[in-house]
């Protein structure tokens, strides 16, 4: 049996690193889209760079003609498009190179595909932003209603995906993911944001976190588990499209609360309020229904938001250890 061979875009990322070290460990030969920059920014695969199965190539989303190049010459058995703009708050600043990336993006990458001719299976990283402003808890049924130009266009991304599976008969799949966390994490997304905090604050290198909604809802998940539903996805027989969450929903400031217990502080000694960090529109609640990806792909969460923020926090404490004992 050949080795089989996956394409992933974003694999610099939280989510594309956990696959790769996840498609690596199952015998994939693994291959890695990387933008171009002036400094590296490889920091989560660089323990994998031994790896004589992992291939990195330079390329974008934005650039179609790469993406031609690249899916001749690699012929991938799995494609996995999780590269994106995914800050949400940053794509109100930025509505056109995130529609370019998170959306065009994704029609670039199956025009390739559908090129190519290639008979491969393809995910697409969907996100409960799409949702938005829909009560929850949200399913696969559940109506769409995007509050943010990162939504819509990952909204134009997960039908672009349905449409290909439909009009070309590709095995083309939509995860939907619920809000899912690490060590890995960005740093200017809020959990990453809190961790850190606590870490600082406990070493002394402050005194103060400074945060924008604390009432807003978010269903927590760990990124490694994750990822693992969106390869079961591309084992599954049939495609279809999965929502992936705990079905728990966790405030903000019960995030932060977690976090600072975990350390032996009091979150409400050290954190303030700014407005500068609210969303010009602001989804209150995203708690997902992922029964579906439990019935069919034998996929269920085991890390709670709680379990969760101790996790990042340990990672970020010892981080700043490292820093401090350099």
């Amino acid at each position: 049996m050949s080795t089989p061979r996956a394409f992933i875009t974003g694999i610099t990322g939280q989510d594309g690193s956990y696959l790769a070290e996840l498609l690596l460990a199952k015998g994939y030969e693994v291959h890695g889209l990387v933008r171009r920059s002036s400094s590296l920014n490889r920091h989560r695969i660089d323990h994998l760079t031994h790896e004589e199965r992992l291939h990195l190539h330079y390329g974008d989303l934005t650039d179609g003609v790469s993406l031609v190049n690249l899916i001749h010459a690699i012929r991938p058995d799995e494609v996995y498009n999780l590269g994106a703009q995914s800050h949400v708050k940053v794509s109100f600043e930025m509505p056109e190179y995130t529609a370019s990336t998170d959306a065009v993006g994704t029609l670039r990458l199956l025009e390739a595909i559908r090129a190519a001719d290639l008979d491969c299976r393809f995910y697409q990283a969907s996100t409960s932003e799409m949702f938005g402003a829909t009560a929850p808890p949200q399913s696969e049924s559940s109506p769409f209603y995007p509050r943010s130009p990162y939504g819509a266009a990952k909204l134009y991304s997960h039908w672009v995906t349905v449409n290909y599976r439909e009009a070309y008969g590709l095995f083309a799949v939509s995860g939907i993911l619920f809000n899912h966390e690490s060590p890995r994490r960005g740093e200017n997304f809020v959990t990453r944001k809190i961790t850190q905090g606590v870490a600082a604050i406990e070493a002394g290198i402050t005194d103060t976190l400074v945060l924008g909604n604390l009432d807003a809802v978010r269903d927590w998940g760990y990124a490694p588990e994750y990822v693992e539903a969106m390869w079961r996805m591309l084992q599954h027989d049939e495609p279809t499209d999965f929502v992936v969450a705990t079905g728990k929903g966790t405030s903000v400031r019960e995030f932060c609360e977690a976090a600072f217990s975990h350390a032996g502080l009091d979150w409400r000694d050290h954190v303030t309020y700014d407005a500068a960090y609210e969303r010009p529109t602001e989804v209150d609640a995203l708690i997902g229904d992922a029964s579906k990806a439990r019935d069919l792909l034998g996929w269920k969460p085991e890390t709670d938001a709680v379990t969760l923020a101790g996790i990042m926090v340990d990672a970020d404490r010892a981080k700043i250890a490292h820093l401090l004992n350099r």
